[in-house]
């Protein structure tokens, strides 16, 4: 049932809440942790954020606001050789695009190492791990599987003083990588494959981003996590599905530093999936890395940051996000769900602009070779205050070659010969003929123009039924469009487990044109603008532009071309 919220003498119904947001509700009702609540999120720096990315945004930073908590921005940084500055700048970037502040309240899991270190000296003392001197093949394979019990190590047996030892030496540097490790002693027999002595820490001899050459010595995630949001004061620690056989763990550590006063609380909702996407990391960096994209912000990518570039705006990741919910089952989620909402954001903000990407001239045959009016074109109909602007109109103009068919179809209701269309904020013009070059190819299409037709006249409300957007051969400029497309050509991607990847590719997920476009736009366009090209769709300025070359990135087209694709 709705919840209400009264606001004076009216009645606001608000959406029930999630199954997360009633957890935290309750715990907050009844005096969990002294009622306070703090979240995190806590992303590794070893990559860009992606669609995903967000979707744990939302919920992290969304329910502190929501029930007046804070939520912390942790950085989980225990693998030095996968990690960089760069991506750590980009994420901080992509949480404030996204709408959201972590204040004061920015960590890093390498703030804790000493804490942590200290935590597994106290836990091998008390002979609750031990160091394995195995390979990682044969520790993985004394695992068992989920129906049979694993195999205990030669070395579990060492005394504490013995792997207390070697622990230290092993952070002095004495040891190879990959020649010992340090596990937790829990239970080999355990049904739980997580609690089968898990590894705690590994030797990494590799400068990190922060610490430089301190330790040799790093956390695994598993025994970092939990840790880390006891360190921070952590109440509900949310994450994704993946990590529910995770959680047992998590508690088991926790349950090491925690008392009956406070303690975090692992919380799981499914991750998002999209399809034509791929929402692995790794593989994201092999394409960034083999050239197969421009980089981590190329527009097809489904990173943050290559959204925005495509012109995503904060608020349409958002209203997808809410949109698609959080539910404890994995599903698949049609990208067009998405684009829905990047079309109904840009429709109600973006301004309607003529742009010509595939140009045929048409010469209106009957106007005056050295006249040229101004055509008053409003900005955005779904805006009141939006205005106006005005546009250039001249005896030669452009028209895309897709709006001129010499022998057209039934029901076709653009421009054909002894056919009218009415040209968007000017007249109604009626083709008389066309010239062709020696290959049958359409040059130039002849038409003559009712005068009494403009707006105003008397004339202009003629109906006729084809609307054509245009552009003046003598005052437009040109600009560089790279039309997107999906990056894969498959549905599901993550499912073809017999195909590389890279097979896969949508070789015409991009292709680089040019247009002509009306002054208006030239003259107002500013990198991140977004508009809607006419008859087109909405494109966004590229950051690469300059005053001699505007580049226009194609955000979306204005209907969804591949469901009638896929309706064929």
């Amino acid at each position: 049932m709705a919840e209400e919220t009264i606001k004076g003498n009216e009645t606001e119904e608000k959406k029930p809440l999630n199954f997360v947001q009633q957890i935290v509700a309750d715990d907050l009702k009844e005096g969990k942790n002294g009622g306070r609540l703090n979240t995190r999120f806590p992303p590794e720096p070893n990559g860009y954020l992606h669609i995903g990315h967000a979707k744990a945004i939302c919920m992290d930073f969304g329910i502190a606001e929501m029930f007046g908590g804070t939520c912390n921005l942790r950085f989980d940084d225990t693998n030095p050789t996968k990690e960089d500055v760069e991506y750590v700048e980009s994420i901080k970037e992509d949480i404030k695009w996204l709408g959201y502040d972590w204040g004061d309240r920015l960590y890093y899991a390498s703030d804790y190492f000493p804490k942590l270190y200290d935590l597994a000296i106290r836990l091998i003392k008390e002979g609750k791990a031990y160091v394995d001197d195995q390979t990682s093949e044969q520790i993985a394979q004394q695992k068992g599987t989920p129906t049979t019990p694993g195999t205990e190590s030669p070395y579990r047996s060492r005394t504490p003083e013995e792997n207390l030892d070697l622990f230290q030496r092993m952070n002095a540097g004495e040891f190879d990588e990959g020649s010992r490790v340090l596990r937790a002693k829990i239970d080999m027999a355990s049904s739980n494959m997580h609690f089968r002595d898990p590894i705690m820490y590994r030797i990494i001899k590799y400068p990190h981003h922060r610490t430089g050459n301190t330790w040799n010595v790093y956390p695994m995630y598993d025994f970092a996590h939990g840790q880390s949001d006891y360190f921070e004061g952590v109440t509900h620690s949310i994450c994704t599905l993946e990590f529910v056989p995770h959680r047992p763990l998590y508690d088991y550590f926790v349950d090491e530093l925690a008392d009956e006063s406070y303690r975090p609380r692992q919380i799981e909702f499914n991750r998002l999936n999209l399809t034509y996407t791929l929402m692995s990391k790794r593989k994201l960096l092999q394409l960034v890395k083999e050239g197969l994209v421009a980089g981590w912000d190329d527009p097809r990518m489904p990173t943050i940051c290559g959204l925005r570039r495509r012109g995503y705006t904060p608020e349409s990741i958002k209203n997808f996000v809410d949109a698609i919910g959080y539910t404890k089952y994995e599903a698949l989620n049609d990208i067009s769900l998405l684009e829905h909402s990047i079309r109904e954001d840009l429709n109600k903000r973006a301004n309607r602009v003529s742009a010509v990407i595939n140009p045929v001239k048409v010469v209106i045959t009957n106007y005056p070779e050295d006249k040229v009016e101004m055509m008053t074109v409003e900005n955005n109909p779904e805006d009141p205050n939006a205005g106006t602007h005005e546009m250039p109109f001249s005896r030669e103009i452009y028209i895309e070659r897709d709006d001129f068919m010499e022998n057209p179809p039934k029901k076709y209701f653009r421009l054909s010969p002894d056919k009218e269309v009415r040209l968007k904020a000017a007249y109604i013009i009626k083709c008389t003929g066309c010239k062709k070059d020696a290959d049958g190819n359409i040059e130039e299409i002849y038409c003559e123009y009712d005068p009494d037709t403009k707006s105003g006249m008397p004339g202009s409300m003629r109906k006729v039924k084809g609307t054509l957007h245009w552009v003046s051969a003598k005052h437009c400029k040109k600009a560089t469009v790279r039309l997107y497309d999906r990056l894969f050509m498959v549905e599901n991607p993550s499912a073809e487990t017999e195909r590389d990847f890279r097979e896969l590719l949508n070789p015409d997920s991009l292709k680089v044109t040019t247009a002509f476009i009306e002054p208006y736009l030239a003259e107002s366009a500013v990198a991140g603008n977004k508009y809607q090209f006419q008859r087109i769709g909405y494109f966004c300025v590229d950051p690469d532009s300059t005053a001699d070359n505007l580049v226009f990135n194609k955000t979306i087209g204005l209907k969804d071309s591949w469901a009638k694709e896929k309706a064929k």
